[in-house]
């Protein structure tokens, strides 16, 4: 706009700056938006400085207050000097200048004093024309900020996304919240958020690393990984920086894809916690009448660094939530602890072989299948293999892979972000991280999908995975012991059971025997149920009666363990004295061979009587097995005491009289 001649009216208020809205548009990167302003005022013209970054200048030095503007006066605004006269007639002798007509008004000629090449006459070359290692923002100068200052609004704009953003939840929601923010403010059409994996581990990290949180685009433009040059400044100074004339720049070419994006400016501002680098914020500008200038740098920054400060709070949060739901699991493992013996007993053979290779096994870190009947102990083997393991300081963490459809089994095993199905109000840390350095015991692997199998089988060969309706990769360092009772072997040749998943699981396999397989156990095992139960109950039971023990070891235990230990607890509640007698123990018809009708004895003993008639007379000979004790009857027929009490009102029996 060199020789531009502007009139001015003595009425009003002419602003000078680079935005199409001022009277005086000046396209200097230098200058301001709204730079600074002439007015007339009691009689006299003056300039005042509207906060500009670079400031208004008079002879070199920048000006403040009001300056009285006289006859010839000059004032600088970066590479534009400004000229201010009252004589009309010594500007339109220059033929340079064109003038404005403007009968009322006083004349103000603009000519751009530079001596430098334009465009066309220069080689290209890096245009960073600014870097910010602290925003304003964060420093006390309230002098600067004032109601006609653009760093007013911007901070009252910087604290309502400042509070938008503590109420973010996740880094999802946060990112958004940032764009959405910066594109309201700075005149960029295109924006992303890039986070790194883990800002506390990488010390040097490179525009490869940055994974992408969020992106905005104004006309709906697909994401691009874009500008590694600038990104590799950024990493490198961690100082925002704003770079002008990206297309015609060879360095971008030849490293980026801005020249498909025709980008014309960018700003990269670094995301730093305490803790270390976040990441990056990156702003695009397609428009070359509208770029990205200092000013935005500077906002960007501030939004930047406040950014850094939520996610060291969504983080914080995260480690607690992580940290409350491993309490809760190990708190439970405690409870059911109390319930179930940290050692193996007996003293069979088969223990002895069992305990041994448990020691040998526990230190290798080795995924570890338990095989065994339902019920013979394998998660005993398994938190034994955990408390002999370099792992024994980390979580044992428990789940049962039968107990759950598929969908919520993805859930409990893997986690989920919220929203990623109906109920899913909050992120839920799943079975794996919680495991993190610690030990996962999976029960009833066998029942798992083939969906879950697949996703299963990656993260046991070392990769992370995602969270069920979330896209940040989680690695997790976790021992998995798996345990079955199901023929997989068989499950695989139907097809049921992934045959690589098979033989991953396999590494190291460990047969828990049966309790009917070592009798010598069962006395063992059930005088150190009756000592615990006994102390548990505060009930006065010492011992088990010769004759218990041989029934009990006469029992081929179907329930195995499990079963033994329920007989025994039930029992010591049951029981009015001191020793445990073998009316004491009931056990189950499931293991009583000599229980089982034969089809001759099923035909031979029918009778064509209704169901009222067969409860009445099973309930009646309970009552006189426990010699009338109904409590204990009830207890054995599995209803309530005013259940049976109840029935026996229907049928009209009473207690008979001896």
């Amino acid at each position: 706009m060199e020789g531009t001649l502007i009139s001015l009216q003595a009425g009003q208020s002419s602003t000078i700056g680079r935005a199409t809205t001022n009277k005086v548009v000046i396209p200097d990167e230098i200058c301001s938006r709204n730079h600074c302003e002439i007015f007339c005022d009691d009689g006299r013209w003056k300039l005042r400085d509207l906060g500009s970054r670079n400031g208004t200048r008079v002879r070199g030095e920048p000006i403040s207050g009001d300056f009285v503007l006289t006859e010839g006066r000059q004032f600088q605004i970066g590479n534009t000097v400004i000229c201010f006269t009252f004589d009309r007639d010594r500007i339109s002798t220059d033929d340079s200048l064109h003038y404005c007509e403007d009968d009322t008004a006083t004349e103000l000629p603009v000519v751009n004093k530079t001596d430098v090449a334009t465009t066309e006459e220069m080689e290209p070359r890096p245009e960073i024309v600014h870097r910010t290692s602290e925003t304003r923002y964060r420093r006390e100068e309230p002098e600067a900020i004032s109601s006609r200052d653009r760093a007013g609004q911007e901070a009252q704009r910087l604290v309502r996304i400042g509070l938008k953003m503590g109420a973010a939840v996740d880094v999802r929601s946060l990112s958004e919240i940032v764009l959405e923010g910066l594109f309201d403010v700075t005149s960029a059409d295109i924006g992303a958020v890039l986070l790194l994996p883990n800002n506390s581990a990488i010390k040097r990290p490179i525009p490869s690393q940055l994974e992408l949180a969020a992106y905005k685009s104004l006309d709906a433009r697909p994401f691009e990984r874009i500008s590694d040059y600038v990104s590799s400044v950024v990493l490198e100074t961690r100082v925002a920086v704003v770079a002008l004339d990206v297309n015609a720049n060879d360095r971008f070419k030849a490293s980026d894809s801005l020249n498909a994006m025709r980008a014309e400016s960018i700003i990269c501002a670094p995301i730093r916690g305490e803790s270390g680098l976040f990441g990056l914020i990156q702003l695009y500008s397609t428009n070359p009448d509208n770029r990205l200038d200092p000013d935005d740098s500077e906002f960007t920054l501030a939004v930047a660094d406040q950014m850094a400060l939520a996610l060291e709070s969504i983080q914080e949060r995260n480690r607690l939530a992580a940290g409350l739901a491993r309490a809760e699991t190990e708190n439970q493992s405690l409870r059911d602890q109390l319930q179930i013996e940290t050692e193996l007993v007996g003293d069979s053979d088969a223990i002895r072989k069992m305990r041994d290779k448990i020691l040998r096994v526990a230190p290798t870190g080795a995924t570890v299948l338990i095989r065994g009947e339902s019920g013979v102990g394998k998660e005993l083997v398994a938190r034994a293999i955990h408390e002999h393991s370099g792992r024994k300081a980390g979580p044992f963490i428990t789940m049962n892979c039968a107990a759950l459809s598929e969908s919520l089994l993805e859930s409990e095993l893997f986690g989920h972000e919220k929203g990623s199905f109906t109920g899913a109000i909050g992120r839920k840390v799943g079975k794996f991280e919680q495991a993190h350095q610690g030990t996962l015991f999976l029960d009833e692997v066998g029942e798992m999908s083939p969906a879950i199998q697949a996703k299963f089988l990656r993260v046991l060969e070392g990769h992370p995975f995602e969270r069920v309706g979330g896209g940040a990769e989680v690695r997790v360092d976790v021992r998995v012991v798996a345990a079955t009772n199901r023929d997989l072997e068989r499950s695989v040749e139907a097809g049921t059971f992934r045959k690589d998943l098979y033989f991953r699981l396999q590494v190291m396999e460990l047969f828990v025997e049966p309790l009917r397989e070592r009798r010598s156990d069962i006395a063992v095992l059930a005088n150190h149920f009756v000592e615990r139960f006994a102390r548990k109950s505060g009930r006065p039971v010492h011992s088990l009666s010769p004759a218990a023990v041989t029934a009990l070891v006469n029992y081929p235990w179907p329930g195995n363990v499990r079963e033994l230990q329920n007989t025994i607890e039930r029992a010591v509640i049951l029981c009015s004295g001191e020793t445990l007698g073998p009316s004491d123990i009931q056990l189950s018809a499931l293991g009583s061979g000599d229980l089982r009708l034969t089809d001759e004895k099923s035909r031979s003993s029918f009778r064509p009587v209704s169901v009222d008639i067969i409860e009445q007379e099973h309930i009646l000979a309970t009552l006189e097995w426990t010699k009338w004790n109904k409590s204990q009857a009830a207890h054995i027929l599995g209803i309530e005491r005013s259940t049976l009490d109840r029935k026996l009102k229907k049928y009209e029996v009473e207690r008979p009289r001896h």
